[in-house]
């Protein structure tokens, strides 16, 4: 509380020499509230304590204003002289006579003569008392809080204030600035007395680093203490406070912290805040209020009517206000600090407090403001709103929404449900917008409040349009009773065939769902395939209901594996071809149309699918993004890239909510499958233990890589059974495609490595036979390679075969590992060289050193891989960062983290040879670089 006031210390030290030569003075300590006055007072009493100059003390207190001359018995009481005695002898003992001059205000300057008014002697006395303690010793006589003190006692420092000449006394007194008090005549006949008025300054950014080094006693990181700074505005007893809270909270002064540091509200702040409010006068009361209530709307004009006050009134109440340093500009109505809008709040009873948001809700709807400020005010409220609270509120819940809100729609339209009490179509519409809000982050909430709703329809296509308002859960079934209502709804509603309009379209997407979510029943999932082929090889896809319906259906044909992977391929791309890129398409079953695609190995174009255009009209969420996310890590995966897929995955389970985790965990934990990283792999299953998976594609997934684990573990049996209670699980859903759940794959490999060439054979012989007849390269040549390893050199001619498959599919990596154990079986010569290189290029490119290494270590040289290729994620970035994007950008663009961008441009950097961006720039610019320019 007392850095950089070295100066104000040194001008009372100078008052002081100047004393001891006669000269007294006054000196006024002036400021808002918390700016170390007290303190600075303590330590000029401590500074004089023990030297020549001779210290009294007093404090005035609000609560003591009616305890006559306090103020002054605090300073001769101070006294551990016999002069104590003296002056309390004239205070005590003759109280009346004194109490009478005091309450006079007769200063001797009506003509009293001190040698025969008794009265006007006993208050020279004390004067004279205090003349004969300074010619023995200087006197340091410090008041804190002057705008306080009872009136008799500043009535008598006002008498001795104009008395000084002669004395050896200096006389310090400290007055908040803004304190109603402050401007009471007889405060003011005392400093119109000052010699000298000192306002201690804000603390720097400097005194706010030593502080914040104090307080925790390690140094603060330049943007914690920058934070701290800030959010104080240099005010010591709200750094103070911050700081404190910080250290008690257990925080550490790191950058990472500084947001917290910025959002800490202190309550012993907002407690000291409270009482400084209360004795305000009520116009500047009220103005607080005000500015509490509007908040970020808290213009002149709204406060004047809020208030009743007029420019006069209103500008001297926002002056108070500053000058206590509770506004951050003397003239824009803004707090300082979040506390102080609480310190506020407190001061007010409830019914103020709804009086206020009540009137302010009134003032913003008639003024014609946005929904949504309007909406804050009746937020606060308790109470039922006026007739148009509920119109408003829905109108900002739409709003919210199409900012990507939810929750707060949700909040608004909760809101609006207290005001509607009827059980009526009204009240119907509010609970399915509700439901519509909350599908993104609460489905179990939005699941009842469609249920609650249905009831409330007379009309069935009303019931069916609210029905379908709930989202199909891509990788989760939704509650059987939900289920329940979906199909006596679509019976009620009636076949798509002998419907049209809207009414058609309705049901369509009924049966689209109903399908979707009877796909792990085997008999629903083979009448699923037998309506996609009744469709015919060109189904109907001009409408939105037509693709969502046709995108399950070819995703239970990719599940069965019934129909061929060219054949589903084609149709899910006209699907993909006619659907507008839109982020809302979460809320459809369109985006099952990319599993299909990434099953058939079919992804050109896919990620620029992925990649929509903005709608600033239509409501996007973290739901929303989350998913474009994981489809773009899927994308990754079938590609080859699984150290680019992890990054979008992992960006994906950042930002979808716990009731929309299944599509990213089965995404992260396929990438974990495909990289074979230990860590990431117990990462995943710890967070979907704790969750619980229902759905059987997340359980099936999280079984195989179970079962990876456990293999890495030297597990091999226990992982071989998983594997197998797996595919066994899988078959008996209908479930045959090992494209996206490859079980047989690994476990041919765990056969083998059991010795169990026998089975590790039928079981490859099984696959490949499937593989075949699915058709897609990726999983063609995967067969074929893990024939060929289990035929020793006799399957040299399936390795050349995968090897030439694998040439047609868009997973690199796949090809990357038919080409080196191609190499290796071949041994020598040109052909197991050029397998090898080729090999352990891909493998570099896609982010894969495990088989990188093994290429090396078949050639025996690491120079002969050429050079260290760049992954695609790297050269994204590069590409990026050569046409000048910061890193945050490129984050934003990619959809990932600043650190994963980070972490690629680094890689990127010691595989080019360069230092830096400066360098990288200059590389970018030379021929065999030229590929990385975008």
């Amino acid at each position: 509380m007392l850095l950089e006031r070295k100066k104000e210390i040194a001008q009372v030290d100078g008052a002081l020499r100047a004393a001891r030569d006669g000269r007294s003075s006054l000196i006024l300590l002036t400021g808002p509230l918390g700016m170390g006055r007290s303190a600075l007072l303590q330590r000029l009493a401590g500074c004089a304590d023990g030297s020549d100059v001779r210290v009294l003390t007093a404090h005035a207190a609000l609560m003591e204003q009616d305890f006559a001359f306090g103020v002054v018995r605090q300073l001769f009481d101070s006294l551990k002289t016999g002069a104590a005695h003296e002056s309390r002898h004239l205070l005590h003992e003759e109280p009346d006579k004194f109490a009478r001059l005091v309450f006079t205000g007769d200063d001797g300057a009506s003509g009293v003569d001190p040698d025969t008014d008794t009265a006007e002697a006993t208050l020279y006395g004390l004067r004279s008392l205090l003349a004969r303690l300074s010619e023995e010793t200087p006197l340091l006589l410090l008041l804190d809080d002057l705008q306080w003190a009872d009136a008799p006692s500043l009535r008598w420092l006002a008498y001795l204030a104009k008395r000084l000449h002669g004395l050896r006394i200096v006389l310090v007194c400290t007055l908040r600035e803004g304190d109603p008090w402050s401007r009471y005549s007889l405060v003011r006949e005392v400093t119109d007395c000052a010699h000298q008025t000192l306002s201690p300054a804000p603390l720097s950014l400097d005194a706010t680093r030593a502080m914040v080094e104090e307080q925790f006693g390690e140094p603060g990181d330049e943007a914690y203490v920058r934070a701290c700074y800030e959010v104080s505005t240099g005010n010591p007893l709200f750094l103070l406070s911050v700081l404190l809270g910080m250290v008690v909270g257990g925080y550490r002064p790191t950058a990472d912290n500084a947001e917290a540091a910025r959002s800490l509200r202190p309550s012993e702040l907002r407690e000291r805040l409270t009482g400084c409010i209360r004795t305000q006068t009520p116009p500047v009361r009220d103005l607080a209020a005000a500015i509490a209530v509007l908040g970020d709307q808290a213009d002149p004009g709204l406060i004047a009517q809020l208030t009743g006050l007029d420019d006069i009134g209103l500008t001297s109440a926002q002056r108070v206000l500053y000058e206590l340093g509770l506004l951050a500009d003397e003239n824009t109505p803004r707090f300082v600090h979040r506390v102080v809008q609480d310190a506020v709040e407190s001061s007010l009873t409830v019914t103020q407090r709804e009086d206020l948001h009540n009137s302010a809700a009134a003032l913003l709807y008639e003024g014609g403001r946005p929904a949504e400020q309007t909406a804050a005010q009746l937020m606060a409220v308790t109470g039922r709103g006026p007739s148009w609270s509920t119109a408003v509120l829905r109108s900002a819940a739409a709003t919210a929404l199409r900012r990507g809100a939810p929750e707060i729609a949700a909040r608004y339209l909760r809101r609006a449900l207290l005001d509607s009490t009827d059980q009526d179509e009204d009240r119907a519409r509010l609970l399915i917008d509700l439901a519509t809000a909350e599908r993104t982050f609460d489905t179990a909430a939005s699941e009842r409040h469609i249920a609650q709703a249905l009831p409330m329809l007379p009309q069935v296509k009303d019931r069916a349009a609210a029905v379908q308002r709930m989202p199909p859960a891509l990788f989760a079934p939704p509650s059987s009773s939900m289920v329940e209502l979906m199909r006596r709804t679509a019976e009620e509603l009636g076949a798509p065939e002998d419907l049209d309009g809207t009414t058609r379209e309705t049901a369509l997407r009924l049966e689209a769902r109903l399908r979707h979510y009877a796909q792990e029943d085997p008999d629903a999932l083979s009448s699923a395939v037998e309506r996609l082929r009744e469709m015919g090889g060109e189904p109907p896809l001009e409408s939105g209901a037509e693709r969502e319906l046709t995108a399950v259906l070819l995703c239970s044909a990719t599940f069965a594996g019934r129909l061929s992977a060219s054949a589903v391929a084609r149709t899910a791309g006209r699907v993909l071809e006619r659907e507008p890129a839109d982020r809302a398409r979460v809320h459809t079953t369109v985006p099952l149309a990319a599993i299909t695609l990434l099953a058939a190995d079919s992804v050109e174009g896919l990620e620029s699918w992925l990649t929509p255009e903005e709608h600033p009209g239509r409501p996007v969420s973290a739901a929303d993004d989350a998913l474009l996310l994981a489809q773009r890590a899927m994308v990754r995966v079938a590609c080859g890239d699984p150290a680019w897929a992890r990054e979008y995955a992992e960006s994906a389970v950042r930002l979808t909510a716990p009731c929309w985790y299944e599509a990213p965990t089965l995404v992260l934990a396929a990438v974990a499958l495909e990289l074979g990283d230990p860590a990431l792999s117990e990462e995943v299953l710890a967070g979907a233990e704790s969750r619980k998976p229902v759905g059987l594609a997340l359980t099936a997934m999280l079984r195989i890589l179970q079962a990876s684990v456990r293999a890495q573990r030297g597990m091999r049996a226990r992982a071989l059974e998983d594997l197998l209670a797996c595919g066994r699980q899988l078959e008996s859903r209908g479930w045959q495609n090992s494209a996206v759940f490859p079980w047989r794959p690994r476990a041919i490999g765990l056969y083998q490595r059991l010795g169990d060439d026998l089975s590790a054979m039928v079981l490859a012989d099984e696959e490949h036979s499937w593989a075949a007849a699915w058709g897609a390269p990726a999983v063609l040549g995967r067969a074929l390679r893990l024939k060929g390893r289990l035929h020793g050199d006799r399957g040299i001619p399936m390795l050349r075969q995968a090897v030439d498959v694998l040439r047609s599919s868009h997973n690199e990596l796949e090809l990357a590992r038919s080409l080196v154990l191609l190499g290796s079986r071949l041994g020598s010569g040109a052909e197991a060289q050029e397998a090898l290189r080729e090999g352990g290029e891909l493998a570099a490119a896609c982010g894969a050193p495990w088989l990188v290494e093994r290429a090396v270590n078949e050639l025996g040289t690491v120079p002969a891989l050429k050079k260290q290729v760049l992954t695609p994620g790297e050269r994204k970035v590069v590409s990026l960062a050569g046409d000048g994007l910061t890193n945050q950008e490129i984050a934003e663009q990619l959809g990932v983290s600043s650190r994963a961008v980070e972490k690629h441009l680094t890689n990127s950097y010691r595989k080019i040879g360069v230092s830096g961006r400066a360098e990288l720039a200059e590389a970018l610019r030379a021929p065999e670089f030229a590929y990385l320019r975008s």
